[in-house]
């Protein structure tokens, strides 16, 4: 999360954007800004996501999870074995 909130004031500053800018534009308080510029675990995704939005990075907030390499082994497995497949 830490890297995270690194990433997003970075991208902010490269656009040159003051935190009352992407407060105002995301639609939250710069307190909320700060807290997820800062990595904090405990501030909505929708607040992370608007931000993201707010920086044209709304589809980074779309590959969470996305590659999703030990489920699809899982999957694997049980259709090579059988398993919650019907057979």
């Amino acid at each position: 999360m830490d890297q995270l909130g690194e990433n997003i004031k970075l991208a902010r500053k490269r656009r040159k954007l003051t935190t009352i800018q992407v407060a105002e534009r995301a639609d939250i308080n710069r307190t909320t800004l700060y807290q997820i510029e800062k990595g904090s675990p405990s501030v909505s995704m929708g607040a992370y996501f608007n931000v993201l939005r707010v920086l044209g990075l709304q589809n980074d907030f779309l590959k969470l999870a996305s590659d999703d390499e030990l489920g699809r082994k899982l999957q694997d497995l049980n259709l090579l074995t059988g398993k919650n497949n019907g057979n």
